[in-house]
């Protein structure tokens, strides 16, 4: 078996300080077998796992190598000063008895995760009132019977019933609803009233959330005094941490906890294992913790996967510590079980590839299009009257709160960063497209109407990654072009373009940014060659990104590639747990 391996430079000169610091110069296995441990990371792996690299023979640049057999491969690191066997030593490297090679702070990472949600998986929170417990559940959880209705009473008793919990479910299937009862029975208990904080990793996820919660009040059965207490700040994990700026580090960690009774997280299929770490070692151990999100969905761009294993783990051994405190909500309230749009999420979670691919090409799934990749040439004939369609409204809008809530109604999601079916393709031609129709005049670098997203948090500004924004003409400063984006009080702020953050146009964007945000319609596109990043998880995110429309822009054998293709990260996570 032969493998290519790509190295980084970071890669490369963590091997060679590594190799530096045990003299092994010459063994170039050894420098070969680092690089590579470093690089799993930047894959999103925690570990590398040796049992898939050995005996094979590894590429890397012009060079070939023979990596041994297993078991001399781990007994060539276990005589090594640099690396440690289980952790008993702290040493740069770990390696553990199932032939994982970990960054030592990785294997850290898994290791006290698993530890701080098994203790919190097996305590009681104590409720003080159950009588009141079980009025609250009868009233804001009373069913007709159905089977669904009871996942979420349950998942509201878990809640309630334990330091930790975690609730999956796809769109539409509930779980912001379920959030914001658990939230009133708990603001209903007799005694302090708890502190409660509300969190997602990202600014558009923050976003979503508050919106979802402060329209969900309204309409459920309590008083009012609790409901205007159910709490609307939502933050970032980075800003409910605290971040300090030039460090790493947070400002809530163990030896300075979060001042919470009950910490939430939405979205939380994307959040890495570093930050995962972060948050639950920043937690009082009685502190309880509730994991909202979607087990089919992408994990982070970053390393792990945190939220998968810890579903994964649920369902291997249900009736576990950590098996009790999961709940799996599958109805969905948003489509009618015929609708096209959850069906074809069903069939592709469930990767049935054959019965994706003749739904799609006999046309029986309501509300979902697809089309075969056009022929070289051809993408921009395809485009135009779709994205004329799709944006028109958004650019032809009277005021910047206008132009930004019509923008959210439709985008064009892709898989990849380059190239003509990438983010940077897509939005030239999608930006020629609307240049030529008269829609925009993209003369200058900041024109009236263009949408642009956040790529990196800038905390001065409270501007995050994700964050959505459009050019426009502010009255307030002579009608000057500024960028304008939604207030957390539910306004607009704008800010001089000169002064954003890193960012990039939006008309096209991937579906690992896409993430955290919902749209009216979709049209993905993937590119008409097989690639790795195409996957089961990205066309599930994908598909589902859409409310009440999907077209899809694939060749049949592509689809059918990428749902038999699943991410595979490395990691010891779920074993521990």
């Amino acid at each position: 078996m032969s493998m290519e391996y790509r190295e980084r430079a970071i890669d490369r000169h963590f091997a060679e300080f590594i190799c530096r610091q045990e003299a092994r110069w010459m063994d170039e296995v050894f420098r070969l077998v680092v690089s590579m441990a470093s690089g799993a990371v930047g894959k999103g792996s925690s570990c590398l796992d040796l049992a898939g690299i050995a005996g094979s023979t590894v590429i890397a640049g012009s060079r070939e190598y023979r990596l041994p057999e297993l078991k001399a491969l781990t007994d060539l690191l276990k005589s090594s000063s640099v690396v440690s066997f289980q952790g008993r030593e702290h040493r740069p490297l770990v390696l553990d008895t199932a032939g994982r090679l970990y960054l030592f702070r990785f294997w850290r990472y898994e290791q006290e995760l698993a530890g701080m949600l098994l203790q919190k998986a097996a305590q009681e929170p104590g409720v003080p009132d159950d009588m009141h417990l079980h009025e609250g559940l009868q009233r804001l959880f009373p069913g007709n019977g159905g089977s669904e209705e009871d996942l979420q009473k349950k998942a509201a008793e878990v809640a309630l019933h334990r330091r930790f919990t975690v609730i999956s479910g796809g769109p539409g299937t509930g779980k912001t609803s379920t959030v914001v009862r658990i939230l009133a029975i708990l603001l209903e208990q007799p005694g302090e009233g708890r502190k409660i904080a509300l969190a997602a990793p990202t600014g558009k996820a923050v976003a979503r959330l508050k919106a979802s919660i402060a329209g969900m009040k309204g309409s459920i059965d309590c008083q009012d005094e609790v409901r205007s207490a159910i709490p609307n700040d939502v933050k970032t994990i980075h800003g409910l941490l605290g971040t300090i700026p030039g460090s790493a580090r947070f400002r809530h960690s163990k030896e300075n906890p979060l001042p919470f009774d009950t910490v939430i997280i939405d979205e939380a299929s994307m959040v890495s294992l570093p930050l995962m770490h972060a948050l639950v070692s920043a937690m009082r151990p009685f502190t309880s913790l509730l994991l909202i999100g979607d087990m089919d969905q992408l994990a982070s761009v970053e390393a792990g996967s945190a939220f998968s294993e810890i579903c994964e783990a649920a369902a291997v051994k249900p009736h576990s510590v950590i098996g009790n405190c999961m709940v799996k909500l599958e109805k969905n309230y948003r489509f009618s079980e015929s609708e096209g749009i959850a069906r074809l999420g069903r069939m592709v979670a469930a990767g049935n590839e054959k019965e994706v691919i003749e739904a799609l090409v006999s046309g029986s799934l309501p509300s979902v299009h697809w089309h075969p990749a056009p022929a070289k040439g051809e993408l921009r004939r395809f485009l135009a009257p779709r994205v004329i369609e799709g944006y028109r409204s958004f650019l032809e809008a009277a005021t910047p709160a206008e132009a930004l809530e019509r923008f959210e109604r439709y985008r064009v999601l892709c898989a990849l960063r380059e190239g003509n079916y990438g983010v940077s393709g897509l939005n030239r031609e999608i930006e020629n497209i609307l240049s030529q129709s008269g829609f925009i005049k993209p003369a200058d670098r900041f024109y009236r109407g263009c949408p642009i997203l956040v790529t990196i948090n800038d905390y001065t500004l409270r501007m995050f990654n994700g964050d959505t924004g459009i050019l426009f003409n502010d009255p307030e400063y002579s009608d000057e072009t500024r960028a304008f984006f939604s207030s957390s009080d539910g306004g607009m702020r704008s800010i001089p373009p000169e002064r954003l953050p890193q960012h990039e146009k939006a008309y096209a964007m991937t579906v690992h940014k896409s993430q955290g945000s919902e749209f009216d319609s979709v049209l993905m596109i993937l590119p008409p060659a097989e690639n790795e990043i195409l996957t089961r998880e990205l066309l599930y995110t994908g598909i589902t990104r859409a409310r009440y429309a999907v077209e899809l822009v694939a060749d049949d054998t592509v689809i059918s590639v990428a749902i038999k293709n699943r991410i595979d990260r490395s990691s010891g996570l779920l074993d521990v747990l």
